[in-house]
């Protein structure tokens, strides 16, 4: 008997946390030159990969929808899933190109209640692509508007043997255009000017003649990207639209304003359910509004949606057609004793997303970033400072209405890192996995790490390997950062994506799209 087989082999020890990445700057788009000064309507105010990463949108407050396209994969010779399953890496980072863009929204004027409606894109979402044509969603603070930008071929007719330019049968007819003169006609349409409608009697053919005689054919030339709106979802919003989220389904697609949230099918624009009315009877009792809201990414019954107190609330659409009642319901009890004038304020929730598995949903309200299990609904699992230095601030950024401003957050595709944005154009990335500490600051320019801030000690862990409620603090300085240099609140990042499936960030910085790589 072989005694081999007895043996037993030692369990692996567990691996530690990830090292913290080493970003580096990649790209740039619309770099603006020193003392430039920035028109409005260039600021962009959304960015969206697809799932496959291969293409980026952004939009801005012009109402323009701006795509690029991946160009690092296709350059290598052969696609990428063969070039992941290759043993070696390549050594490539993430490049874009511009692609497109087209004008998505116009300024409209709402003359029943005497209100501008401002062109400026305030969601983007991909949907499945088809054909190899393009299909995304846009939408203002109206009007949601399905995009399908596809590929066009321009098609001319080849020349002829006859050059069109001599004397030919009809000739009398295109030199008859110069003449001012009117030309008898008779009753039917015909003309008593025959010579006009038959081939001249002075048409000579070339010496020789025509050895053969070619049809007009018509030839593929170069092709064109055109974006045309397929269908347009309006009217069905009294306040503005602050999200849409494509379900996983591929049919069904949500878009929520302050107060309703409607479910609509892609095919049909005309109609839509409104399945979450959170309006009192008085608008005198309204407490708390809806901020955002998102489908989850793989169970197509279910959604969630944060409101304007700091909670977040999961819907279940098999309970019933209007979802008044959440299944769940994820809010973190304010310690006693803190309340004061901006608790509520700083607790607004302007962004949530779910992770790419479903299970973790990350919020951004003012000051931190926040991590929920949505298997428990006692608290945050993580919370990370982001903007703690400010707290003695707050009375400014009120006066200033900075602190309304509205930061995005985003989660890595393996889940383990999240991003969100600050003044200054700075965004902070925070490592999540259990055991992490990693707390990065970057800049948006092309010296990512010029304003490096120390990442902090260890936190302190109270429940073994599993993830647990974590306190990160950022740089604690009032007002000025770890160089020392003074933080500015009218250049702020509060648009960003991470890569579905790389550790690669695009964030806006004013009209300039930075993109980042680690």
């Amino acid at each position: 008997m072989d005694g081999g087989a007895d043996e037993v082999v030692a369990p692996a020890a567990p691996a530690g946390p990830p090292h913290p990445l080493d970003w580096k700057f990649s790209q740039v788009f619309g770099e603006r030159a020193a003392g430039e000064e920035v028109q409005e309507v260039d600021i962009i105010s959304a960015i969206e990969f697809d799932k496959s990463g291969d293409h980026l949108a952004t939009g801005d407050r012009g109402g323009r929808v701006v795509l690029f396209e991946r160009t690092d994969a296709k350059d290598h010779g052969g696609s990428r899933r063969d070039l992941e399953s290759m043993d070696y890496s390549i050594g490539r980072h993430p490049e874009f190109r511009y692609k497109t863009e087209f004008q998505s929204h116009e300024p409209e004027f709402d003359y029943l209640k005497s209100l501008e409606i401002e062109e400026k894109i305030n969601k983007i979402r991909w949907c499945q692509t088809a054909n190899s044509a393009l299909f995304l969603l846009s939408t203002n603070d109206k009007t949601i508007k399905f995009w399908k930008v596809q590929e066009k071929k321009v098609k001319k007719i080849a020349e002829m043997n006859v050059d069109p330019s001599k004397n030919m049968g009809n000739g009398c007819i295109a030199s008859s255009s110069n003449s001012n003169s009117p030309r008898p006609s008779l009753s039917n349409g015909g003309s008593p000017d025959r010579s006009c409608n038959y081939p001249s009697n002075d048409f000579s053919f070339p010496p020789g003649g025509i050895p053969s005689l070619r049809l007009p054919v018509v030839s593929n030339h170069e092709s064109s990207l055109v974006a045309r709106c397929r269908r347009v979802y309006a009217h069905a919003h009294d306040y503005h639209i602050n999200s849409i989220s494509n379900n996983s389904d591929g049919e069904t697609f949500i878009s929520a304003d302050d107060l309703r949230i409607n479910l609509w099918n892609l095919e049909i624009s005309n109609q839509s359910f409104n399945i979450v009315d959170v309006k009192p009877a008085n608008m005198e009792d309204l407490t708390e509004v809806i901020t955002s809201a998102e489908f989850h990414p793989t169970h197509c019954n279910m959604l969630a949606y944060s409101s304007s107190k700091g909670s977040i609330r999961l819907v279940d659409l098999r309970q019933s057609a209007l979802c008044d009642s959440h299944s769940k319901l994820f809010e973190e009890q304010e310690a006693p004793g803190s309340r004061s004038f901006f608790t509520e304020i700083i607790a607004s929730i302007s962004d949530i997303k779910f992770g790419n598995d479903g299970r973790y949903i990350l919020s951004r309200d003012y000051m931190t970033l926040k991590l929920w299990d949505i298997n428990m609904d006692s608290g945050p699992v993580a919370t990370f400072q982001v903007h703690e230095y400010l707290r003695p601030k707050l009375c400014d950024l009120y006066e200033n209405d900075s602190i309304f401003d509205k930061f995005e957050c985003c989660l890595s595709g393996d889940g383990l890192r999240v991003a969100t944005g600050s003044y200054s154009n700075l965004f902070r990335v925070f490592g999540c996995a259990p055991g992490s500490a990693e707390a990065t600051t970057l800049e948006a320019s092309k010296n990512p790490m010029r304003r490096q801030v120390p990442t902090p000690s260890r936190p302190s862990r109270s429940l073994g390997n599993s993830i647990t409620r974590i306190g990160r603090r950022g740089a604690e300085t009032p007002g000025v950062d770890a160089n020392g240099n003074s933080f500015d609140f009218t250049t702020k990042l509060l648009h960003l994506a991470w890569h579905p499936t790389e550790n690669s960030i695009a964030c806006a910085a004013a009209n300039s799209l930075y993109m980042y790589y680690a």
